[in-house]
């Protein structure tokens, strides 16, 4: 028997959830309802940077994303297949940890790198930089990506813009635009948890050539509906557990102890709900789990996106047409069947500039590159 279902479903901000330390975050305020922000509390903002930085200070994290066999390949084809596009020009690299795309950048002929990196990973990147023989091009700085400024002494002036004194020369001078190519591994869980895209954004519009390019120059956020139906179950057994655990606790805290707990039993069903029932999990999942034709819910120039593009997901409604057949035996068990929950993923690509003053001034990019986290590579989503 053939079953199609139409899944209608409508994408808000909410979605732009993923896990930050921890192997689920919630979505959304169950109080208000709404994404949680930090509503101008800069100690707020203080504290949830500090927790950001400080896991990108380790080498154990930096070696997390080394060995993403799938992203680090995207970098490096996307670099040294195009090495003409490097050979003599002036690349940024935007969190640049442990320094490797700046590595490449000067291998593939770069006459001058600068590496920004805000964490103390900054003295590691320097010893890499330095290993590899490209101290001469690479110079890395460590701050806010924001707070720098270039060249970074008086005399690159000559660097930038040539020893001649003629006119043009002079005239290059005190242009902070002197950037020919930016490179970052800026994507966080589902593309936007990371905010790193901010300071791209911020280094862009400050350094930028209008003939520049960015890399990667283009993202894509996608979802479809998807079969875990094994995981799903494991995790209301999860939440069912903590329940049944409370519950225990709450009875032998009266018998044994003679203390009435019970006020606090909606705050932690609230709270078990939440984290069990109303978060995102991070999961590598399989093509075969994928029931629908994935739909993009957003796309991002990188030439032009704005602050406000960086902040989520705009309302997008669509349907999603999913077909269910009894008697395909190509499907993992008739469980694999349900609809489970909502994966989703994003993919990069390093491509030419699709803007109108790209395609006049920026190079075309002969050999584009494409990397996917999705499922198709075995990519590891967030789920719903």
């Amino acid at each position: 028997m053939r079953t199609a279902y139409q899944l209608i479903l409508v994408v808000a901000a909410s979605l732009h959830f993923a896990v930050g330390g921890s192997s689920s975050t919630s979505i959304i305020d169950t109080d208000t309802n709404e994404i949680p922000t930090f509503n101008d509390d800069k100690e707020a903002r203080s504290s949830d940077y500090a927790n950001y930085f400080s896991a990108y200070d380790d080498l154990y994290h930096q070696k997390v994303m080394l060995t993403d066999h799938n992203r680090m390949k995207a970098y490096h084809d996307a670099i040294m297949k195009n090495k003409d596009l490097f050979k003599d020009k002036v690349v940024l690299d935007v969190g640049s940890g442990s320094g490797i795309l700046a590595v490449w950048a000067a291998k593939a002929g770069a006459k001058r790198v600068y590496a920004i990196e805000y964490t103390n990973m900054a003295n590691h990147a320097k010893n890499v930089v330095k290993a590899n023989g490209v101290e001469d091009v690479v110079k890395v700085i460590q701050g806010a990506a924001e707070d720098v400024s270039l060249p970074l002494q008086e005399e690159d002036w000559d660097f930038f813009c040539g020893e001649d004194q003629s006119q043009k020369s002079e005239e290059c001078k005190g242009d902070q635009k002197v950037v020919d190519i930016i490179v970052s591994e800026w994507m966080g869980y589902f593309l936007l948890r990371e905010s790193m895209l901010d300071s791209v954004i911020s280094i862009r519009d400050k350094f930028l050539k209008k003939s520049g390019l960015m890399f990667p120059s283009h993202a894509s956020m996608l979802i479809s509906p998807i079969a875990t139906e094994k995981y799903r179950q494991e995790v209301e057994q999860d939440y069912s557990d903590a329940m049944t655990s409370w519950n225990e606790y709450l009875e032998r805290a009266q018998l044994e102890y003679g203390v009435d707990m019970s006020v606090l039993n909606d705050k932690y069903l609230k709270e078990q709900k939440q984290y069990y029932l109303m978060s995102g999990h991070w999961l590598q999942l399989e093509a075969e789990t994928v029931l629908s034709t994935p739909v993009v819910v957003k796309t991002l120039d990188m030439a032009t996106c704005t602050l406000d593009d960086a902040k989520g997901v705009e309302e997008v409604p669509f349907d999603f047409s999913i077909t269910m057949d009894d008697t395909d035996t190509n499907n993992i068990d008739k469980d694999a069947r349900h609809v489970s929950g909502i994966g989703a993923w994003f993919t990069v690509d390093f491509k030419s500039r699709t803007d109108d003053i790209g395609k006049v001034h920026a190079p075309d990019v002969e050999i584009p590159v494409h990397l996917s986290t999705g499922p198709e590579v075995g990519g590891e989503l967030h789920t719903s």
